[in-house]
């Protein structure tokens, strides 16, 4: 653990406990017997923070968003939000995935559609079509509303799962390598755009994803996972750049580069500090 993170997986945001992992484990059956994937996970998360996990592959920080996400079950521990106890998923916790995800029949404007109307079958018409203009509008989307997937570029189609996420206003928004598939330019600037959403709405994210980088430019906190079997949480680095974050004067901070080869050393390791 860094000097500058106050106690073990805990935020110094004042409501400390709106997501709480504690010993959160989980295991598979194999062949030649129980897999342990993730152990004894404890993790508070404060409202409105933004946390990015990173680790070696295999070293379960997909199966963690899981069990926040509701996807699965710990095998031991739980998962609270608000103090109640998550076990199944729910539209107050959305997920965006790397794959993207949407119905390729369908345009930018019906896979938005669709996914309000699912969860929210009793609005209006009117009222479900301006939100979903509105966000599509808000990513940047607003001229290409009527394309369907296989019309888009990769980064437009990631702003369509954003928006269709976003639409629901989640108060957890949950990120699983959402840029991993992009270009460097592209990728750069969904950073940039996801940064000013959260920023605007104050919700939750806890994001994973193999870019140190893109961890210091979005995250209040970097949790970095030991590798597996039996992974946990290793180390917690605070980021201590304020918000709104210009990319440019992060490079030049010598901070910056002091948190990235911590990071770096400790993937290299494998191991807590």
């Amino acid at each position: 653990m860094t000097a500058t993170a106050p106690l073990p997986g805990r935020s110094k945001n004042t409501k400390q406990d709106f997501i709480s992992f504690q010993k959160v484990t989980k295991t598979y059956p194999t062949r030649t017997g129980l897999n342990v994937v993730i152990k004894d996970i404890d993790l508070a998360v404060g409202q409105g923070e933004f946390i990015c996990i990173i680790g070696h592959s295999g070293c379960g920080k997909s199966t963690l968003l899981n069990t926040l996400s509701g996807f699965a079950m710990p095998t031991e521990g739980q998962v609270t939000m608000n103090g109640k106890l998550i076990t199944k998923p729910g539209p107050e916790r959305m997920v965006v995935f790397q794959n993207y995800s949407l119905m390729p029949w369908m345009t930018a404007y019906e896979n938005v559609y669709f996914g309000l109307d699912s969860v929210h079958p009793n609005k209006s018409k009117s009222e479900k079509d301006r939100i979903v203009r509105d966000t599509l509008t808000m990513v940047g989307l607003g001229e290409a509303m009527e394309k369907t997937p296989p019309q888009l570029s990769g980064g437009m189609r990631q702003r369509v799962a954003i928006a269709r996420a976003f639409c629901l206003r989640p108060e957890v928004l949950i990120l699983d390598e959402p840029f991993g598939a992009l270009d460097a330019i592209t990728k750069e600037e969904m950073q940039e755009e996801v940064s000013e959403i959260v920023r605007e709405f104050g919700c939750t994210v806890l994001m994973v994803t193999h870019d140190i980088d893109e961890c210091l430019f979005l995250a209040d906190r970097l949790v970095m996972m030991t590798e597996g079997p039996s992974a946990g949480i290793g180390e917690i680095l605070e980021i201590p750049f304020e918000r709104p974050r210009d990319r440019e004067q992060m490079l030049e901070d010598p901070r910056y580069y002091d948190l990235r080869n911590r990071a770096l050393e400790f993937l290299y390791s494998g191991n807590a500090h």
